[in-house]
């Protein structure tokens, strides 16, 4: 085996559970393909019983919504990005990075949405940063903007992708294996889809590129195809940067078991309902039984004989649907957003105080993973800044913004923070550039920089 073919101790751990919690999250067709895995089959159930069973399965999807929930939530304003400097090369290029992060048109904000989302379901994303390669090696700045080796893109990796890796004594990569596996033709006229595995290796330097071509058994060798030195090895660091959540922001690590409990008695009360509604004919006779019953039948009962019909009395399916709703709570409880549940168990009287304190609780885990988000995307631009030796400093702020408010009285509050007469410029500046992108917040990214540049330049006087 390959050194890059071995997986890390943890990768190897977790591997088995991210395909289940991507069933849970996305739900439908996806998890009924899958359904066999989850569904849990009774003691010395018939396989024909449990195959029908699996035929009628359904799936609730809670905290599928959750995750949706707290994406849409995080991002409903978009994270500003501040750059100061007066490199005017390195601010036009993080004007279209922002507009164009992954040379595919993707938005800075678009892109990490989606990390966001994949971090919520696996537990971390990854974000691998690069630059175009040129030939013959340029020998300036000017000339690597024209040949457009200067730049950069990312490209969103999934947990599954890193497969191995190794971490300094401060927590940095020392070096990583990415591995990738898809399907491609050699032709448009061959018929035979070929499964081809790529695996990139990188340290602090340098890169190897490994790749693995045939059937779905892997029959043939691995060989190298590439190598060299990436980018990044001006700033002697690994090019991949990890947005890794804390056990308490996995949302789906939280609620999965939750979830996969209420799906198997969800099903199992909705069988036991569908065969209750096939009621069983049941015949009170001392005499020996052998008529035919069917609906075009008919049977002939003695004169000492009694006929009737099975029915459940209906105690143990009460008792199921209120463990249910207790389990659809119990989601929504670990995941903070209990005041969403809804439900018969949680239309009841609320307090307007209690029901604040539960969204606060609700803000202070967006606004910690809003916190992790932002430190990620700052880590990225600014290693791309020094690879790309620009002269700019980058900052961002925002997704820290969650209540639906009115705009006035965050005006009011800057007017009233202003008027009390404190005698400092950059407070003023400060204030007036957050009204404003707050305001302006999908607006592009060099319009804000030009707003931030005015109005630095309208409160310098000031200063003097």
């Amino acid at each position: 085996m390959k050194p890059i073919e071995l997986e890390h101790p943890d990768y190897t751990a977790r591997k088995h559970v991210w395909r289940r919690y991507r069933d849970l999250y996305v739900g439908g067709e996806q998890l009924k393909a899958n359904a066999a895995e989850y569904l849990m089959r009774r003691q010395k159930e018939p396989f024909g019983v449990w195959g029908e069973r699996l035929e009628r399965v359904y799936y609730e999807n809670f905290v599928g919504s959750i995750v949706d929930w707290y994406v849409a939530t995080l991002f409903r304003r978009e994270p500003l990005l501040l750059t100061e400097g007066e490199d005017r090369r390195g601010t036009t290029f993080f004007h279209e990075f922002a507009e164009d992060c992954d040379l595919r048109g993707t938005t800075i904000t678009d892109f990490f949405r989606k990390q966001v989302l994949e971090a919520l379901v696996t537990g971390s994303s990854y974000t691998l940063a690069d630059f175009p390669r040129a030939w013959p090696l340029p020998e300036n700045l000017a000339e690597e903007d024209r040949a457009g080796a200067s730049r950069a893109y990312l490209t969103p990796c999934q947990a599954e992708n890193l497969i191995n890796w190794s971490l300094d004594e401060h927590g940095g990569y020392e070096w990583v294996v990415l591995r990738n596996t898809y399907l491609r033709k050699p032709g448009v006229d061959s018929e035979k889809w070929t499964r081809e595995t790529r695996w990139i290796y990188y340290d602090r330097e340098h890169f190897q590129v490994w790749k693995r071509e045939g059937d779905v058994f892997g029959q043939e060798s691995v060989v190298m195809v590439d190598e060299g030195c990436h980018s990044f090895s001006k700033v002697k660091q690994v090019p991949l940067f990890p947005l890794r959540l804390d056990d308490g922001l996995w949302l789906m690590n939280r609620a999965a078991l939750l979830q996969l409990e209420h799906f198997n008695k969800s099903n199992a009360l909705s069988w036991a309902l569908t065969q209750g509604l096939f009621a069983m004919p049941v015949v009170y006779s001392e005499r020996d039984w052998n008529q035919i019953v069917g609906d075009s039948y008919y049977i002939q009962l003695g004169p000492n004989d009694r006929f009737g019909w099975t029915e459940p009395e209906g105690r143990v399916f009460s008792i199921a649907a209120q463990n249910l709703d207790r389990l659809k709570e119990e989601i929504y409880r670990v995941c903070y957003v209990l005041s969403q549940a809804g439900g018969p168990v949680s239309t009841g009287v609320t307090s307007g105080v209690a029901k604040q304190r539960d969204f606060a609780i609700t803000q202070e885990m967006l606004r910690a993973l809003g916190d992790q988000v932002k430190d990620t995307m700052k880590r990225v631009m600014r290693s791309i800044a020094a690879v790309r030796e620009d002269g700019v400093t980058i900052d961002v702020s925002g997704l820290d913004e969650f209540d639906i408010g009115d705009f006035t009285n965050e005006l009011a509050d800057a007017k009233e923070l202003l008027a009390m007469g404190v005698d400092s410029p950059t407070l003023k500046r400060q204030v007036l550039k957050k009204l404003a992108f707050k305001y302006l917040c999908d607006v592009r990214q060099e319009l804000k920089d030009r707003i931030g540049r005015e109005i630095d330049e309208a409160v310098q006087p000031l200063e003097r």
